[in-house]
């Protein structure tokens, strides 16, 4: 990241399409799981670092129950986003109060389910920003379950490592590899901005394609 734009700077700023777009522009052209990721408690942009864990279906009585998602939480710091890798199983709700209530007590700003999540009502209480699936009202107890944390993941085969960065609202989840972390940040900083001066030539009475000639962004 650079040394000026912060995390709280791309959360007032930044926006998940923004950063697609200059990843694309960078041949990054798959960094958006197009899995049907939507917010179910919040609205508004999560920014943060990618806390991983990794899901398995099961069907026979677990010995340790929750052992490995409640060390994840636990673990947790200051601007984690938790990451479920779960291939979208709709087998339990894998994310609920509690696990929110722990992960965000360790200061995880969010969550990112690739699966079900239950307690809806009770997490947007809490204004805890949440995206999944869908709903499912079983227990994960003896149907999923964390197998390794802190490691890869893909969700519809975009990988997320440990620390990318990131992004996620309305319209979608993007990730941002560390290895090119400074340069999307800036190049994003300067599309957002931008952005703003054709926004603003638009709205004084310019015409889009004189606007698209003169500053060049769309």
């Amino acid at each position: 990241m650079t040394a000026t734009i912060t995390l709280d700077t791309m959360r007032q700023s930044f926006y998940s399409a923004v950063v697609c777009d200059v990843l694309d522009a960078e041949g990054l052209t798959h960094q958006s799981p197009r899995v049907p990721l939507k917010p179910l408690t919040t609205s508004g942009v999560l920014v943060g670092r990618a806390k991983t864990t990794l899901w398995a279906d099961m069907a026979h009585v677990d010995p340790k129950p929750y052992e490995l998602e409640l060390a994840a939480v636990d673990s947790c710091k200051a601007d984690d986003v938790l990451i479920a890798a779960a291939a979208g199983s709709a087998r339990s709700g894998i994310w609920g109060e509690l696990l929110t209530t722990a992960a965000r007590n360790q200061g995880c700003v969010g969550a990112i389910i690739d699966g079900m999540v239950r307690d809806v009502a009770k997490i947007r209480a809490m204004n805890f920003p949440l995206f999944a699936r869908g709903t499912c009202i079983y227990d994960s107890k003896d149907r999923q379950r964390v197998i390794d944390i802190d490691v890869s993941v893909e969700i519809d085969g975009v990988r997320i490592s440990p620390g990318d960065l990131i992004f996620a609202d309305e319209d979608g989840v993007v990730v941002v590899p560390l290895a090119v972390e400074e340069t999307i940040v800036r190049k994003a900083w300067e599309k957002v901005n931008a952005e703003n001066k054709v926004r603003d030539a638009i709205a004084g009475g310019m015409k889009a394609t004189e606007a698209f000639r003169v500053f060049g962004v769309l």
